[in-house]
This record gives structure tokens, sequence and C-alpha cells, in this order.
């Protein structure tokens, strides 16, 4: 099944019409999700229709040669493909929070180092990977030191995308005896021959965006292009952009997971006879879906202020615990709304109830993110809690 798709207008995409153009897209991609999510295949087609749609250089600033979309514009994007493929969604999601990053940098701290790339994905629409989920923020892998770089050596876990990827921003952790632990920043090719996508994944929910681990054996990284060395275990200015910025487009799909879960719960529910107890449910599942909107809002509130901080970390990541928890009573609430047919695959509920799982596993966890903001509340350092 196709459909015709607004198409991007070089130098870029109109803003406004993202969420047109995510919608446009929604029929064919709804489509496949249920293919994708039976075989655990990598949603590869949908990511050819983003590229050709514009949206892959949405984000990367006009000036640059893209679409000049903020991250607000950029969740609603977001939000609007996960009504349709949560996995494209979430997957797309790490692809658009990775150029959303560096752009904000160019913008507002003038970090001419990340023009290079941001050009990169106007010019070419290459797609970015993150190994966030990963590594986080002690890291993980291995960089030895050399002459003239670092030789790599990592397994890299939940690469959401790595079949579609061309470049991987990761890290490694440098160890120096009577040091601390050092982690160093830079992009992977993955067209590289010391990098491999093993097929592994295979799980509950988000079958469809490819979350493979992604093998690093012996790459050569030059000192050249080591973005950012900082110190392991400890909050560092970047990861307090990254996290402010990164959060609310990841949970904007879990968003909109939780919004077309509510949609098709109440399309079943008006066919059957309605009942008390059916208004209860639909009242409270409704209560906590517009919850779930609410702090999601507040999150893209947060990253307006343009000034990422340990305060904003917090702000954001109970922001995000309120979308996961709402999120997930929704959509849990919306089952029981359903009732019988709501078990059916058919029907693509069941499908966004393993989808939503996925909102529990991003950092900060439940544990982690109580702690950090209970230290906020208290006055005392969070630059270990993560």
């Amino acid at each position: 099944m196709t459909t015709t798709q607004p198409k991007a207008e070089a130098p870029g995409l109109i803003t406004e019409d993202l969420v047109a153009v995510a919608r446009a897209l929604g029929a064919e991609f709804a489509g496949r999700a249920a293919e994708a999510d039976a075989s655990d295949r990598f949603v590869a087609k949908n990511y050819q229709a983003l590229k050709e749609a514009g949206l892959v250089e949405a984000g990367v600033p006009t000036e640059l040669g893209g679409g000049g979309a903020d991250v607000r514009q950029l969740a609603g994007m977001l939000r609007e493909l996960a009504h349709h493929c949560g996995s494209t969604a979430l997957a797309f999601s790490m692809h658009t929070h990775q150029v959303a990053i560096p752009a904000w940098r160019w913008r507002h701290q003038q970090v001419a180092a990340v023009e290079p790339l941001l050009k990169r994905v106007a010019a070419e629409r290459i797609i970015l990977l993150s190994s966030g989920g990963s590594d986080w923020i002690s890291g993980s892998g291995w960089a030895a030191k050399v002459e003239g770089g670092y030789r790599i050596t990592a397994r890299k876990s939940f690469t959401s995308g790595a079949e579609a990827g061309d470049v991987l921003m990761t890290m490694a952790v440098l160890q120096a005896e009577g040091q601390p632990d050092m982690v160093v920043h830079f992009p992977v090719s993955m067209k590289a021959p010391e990098v491999k996508v093993l097929d592994t994944w295979r799980t509950l929910g988000m079958r469809g965006t490819g979350s493979n681990d992604v093998v690093i054996e012996g790459l050569f990284v030059p000192d050249g292009s080591v973005a950012v060395t900082r110190r392991s275990g400890e909050w560092h200015p970047l990861f307090q952009i990254i996290a402010t910025i990164a959060f609310p487009l990841i949970y904007s799909a879990y968003l909109g997971v939780a919004e077309s879960a509510r949609d098709i719960a109440v399309g079943i529910a008006r066919k059957k006879r309605q009942t008390h107890h059916a208004m209860n449910l639909a009242g409270r599942m409704d209560t906590a879906l517009r919850a779930a909107q609410l702090a999601h809002g507040w999150m893209l509130d947060v990253v307006d202020r343009n000034a990422p901080s340990a305060d904003t970390v917090n702000e954001v990541m109970i922001g995000k615990a309120l979308v996961a928890e709402n999120a997930l009573k929704a959509v849990e609430l919306a089952m029981e709304l359903a009732g019988g047919p709501g078990f059916y695959r058919d029907n693509g509920l069941e499908r966004r109830f393993r989808d939503i799982q996925g909102a529990r596993y991003h950092p900060l966890q439940a544990g982690p993110q109580a702690e950090y903001a209970g230290a906020t509340a208290l006055g005392l350092p969070t630059a270990h809690i993560f």
C-alpha cells in the first residue's frame, strides 16, 4: 500500500508541516507495523520513506541546509509517527535527538565543530545512531591509547536502527593506572570493517526498532575525532544537554503509543453496550493519558528554557517518570476497556500494550530518578546519581 506523501522542498522542510508529513506517512507505516512486529524485522522501508519525505534533516538548522525544526516541533512529528508505528517512532527518535543536540549546541552555544556533521545530515541524509542506552554516564567498551589516537573494543546494545545507520555516536572508557577512568566520545562509521551488527533484537515490544548489538573490534579512532573527554561515572555538562534534549523526544514516541491505544480502545468500546463500568474505565484512562500529556508538555517547556543544567535534568526526568507511569496506566486501562477484542493481534492494541513497556527501561529508571529528585530537593549533590 502506498500513499501520496508531501515532499521536502530544498533547502529544507517547512517545519509547520512536520506533523502533516508524519500523518501522511502513517497509513503506510501502520500497514507494515504488524508484520515487522510478528517477524522481529527492522522497519527499513519506513526509514526510506522518512528520508524521501525530508524528515531525516528536519532538525538541522536552515542555515546548514536542513528544515530548522526545534525540539517541540520534532516531538510533535515523533508523537504522530507513534500513532501508526511505535517502533518507527522510537527508533527514529534516536536519530532525531542525535541531530537536535548538535543543532542546539550550534544555535545556542555557537559550537562550530558540529557543523560538518549537521551539513552531512542535511546534504546526504545520513542516519545517526546512539549507543546511549548501553553507555549512559559510566560509558562502556574500552579505549586503548595508541600513537595518534585510540584503539576501540566494545559491544553496544540497544542500538536502535542499527541496520540503517551510517554513523554511530558512541564512547569508550580509557583506563590509566593511578588515574580516574575517563570516557572518550567519538563517531564511528557503520561501514568500517571493524564494525559489525549482530542480530540480537528479540524482545517483548518495540520489535521493529532493530535495536541490535553493535560490535567494534580494534577500530582506530584518531585524536582529532574525539569530541569530548570526561570522567566516567559523573555528570558532565554535555550529558546535561543530552538528557535535557533527548528524553522529551524519546518519550514523544511513548506518548503517541498511549494515545493510539486509547483511540483503539474507545473505538472498540463504542460498539458495545455502554455500562457504568465502561464509563469508569474510559474516564480513568483519559485522566491518566491527560497526566502523561501534561507531563510531556512540561518536559518541552523545560527544553524551551535553553539552559541545560543539573536542575533541568531533574525537571525533565520528573516529567519522564510521570509520562511513563501514566502512559503505562492509560494503556493498561485501554486493554480493560476493550475487553476480549483487545487481546487479538488484529486490533493492534496488544502490540501497543507490549510497546509501551519500553518506557520503563530508559535512564533514569525509577530508583535513580527518585534519588536524583530527592537529592535536589534536599540540596545534596547529584553528580554521581544516574
